[in-house]
């Protein structure tokens, strides 16, 4: 069953965790996919297994938080694929620290990437779209937008922001006519290298990862299929009447 067959996707961070997970879901449901990332290596290793298993893909290298690249990006998948169907805005980056740790800079750093990007990523797909019959554009936020935690101040604003700007842009797109849907996914906890990265840092990995765990009432961690999936629903033609939501896939992290 191919549930986006034909349409065209760019999926950004996708050369590891989430992203990775979502590009090669998207390649064996039938979409052809952009894959960007600013690693290299890993990103031209997805594009090339998409390509090895039968699918279409290429790869660019990709500064979410740059006007210019989503510039070049956008123009690129229209010219290689023809047209922009799906846009997932996954690139990312955590960072520790509560609100009288984190610098400026810090703050700035990562706002960049997670909010500043989903805007600009939003804003350029829009353009794209709106002139070739519709698309669907989906926001990755987290759980940490939906909740606080103490030491995760700034990642906890951008998260928050990410819920909040997807829910005024789906309301545009939709009075606009433009046959837009945006809408966020919520991660909980997934086994991905950023958390795997994090419990590395801790003192107590073992015990970091148990604590972890331990906030999911069904047990464990998620993985990333089960992200990507619910990515695939908002990117195919099932979801046609969902825009502006919030689809949290989090374990019951945040049922409590």
């Amino acid at each position: 069953m191919k549930r986006v067959e034909n349409k065209v996707a760019l999926v950004t961070g996708a050369g590891l965790g989430l992203g990775r997970a979502c590009a090669m879901m998207l390649a064996r449901e039938g979409a052809k996919v952009m894959v960007t990332d600013l690693k290299e290596s890993e990103g031209r290793a997805v594009a090339d297994e998409i390509v090895e298993a039968g699918g279409e893909a290429m790869f660019m290298r990709q500064d979410v938080s740059s006007e210019a690249d989503w510039d070049a990006t956008i123009a690129a998948t229209v010219r290689r694929f023809g047209r922009l169907d799906i846009l997932v805005n996954n690139a990312g980056v955590a960072l520790g620290g509560d609100v009288e740790k984190t610098t400026l800079a810090q703050w700035r750093a990562l706002m960049a990437v997670n909010l500043e990007g989903v805007f600009l990523g939003t804003q350029r797909a829009v353009a794209a779209m709106k002139g070739s019959g519709g698309g669907s554009i989906i926001n990755l936020s987290s759980i940490e937008g939906l909740i606080g935690d103490p030491n995760l101040a700034a990642y906890n604003a951008s998260k928050g922001g990410v819920r909040i700007f997807t829910k005024s842009a789906a309301l545009h797109c939709a009075q606009s006519g433009y046959k837009i849907r945006v809408n966020s996914v919520h991660p909980g906890y997934i086994w991905t290298p950023m958390v795997e990265n994090y419990l590395a840092s801790q003192s107590d990995p073992a015990a970091a990862k148990a604590f972890l765990t331990g906030l999911h009432p069904v047990g464990h961690l998620g993985e990333p299929d089960d992200i990507a999936y619910g990515i695939l629903y908002l990117a195919s033609n099932e979801s046609k009447f969902v825009t502006g939501a919030e689809l949290v896939i989090d374990g019951g992290y945040t049922a409590q």
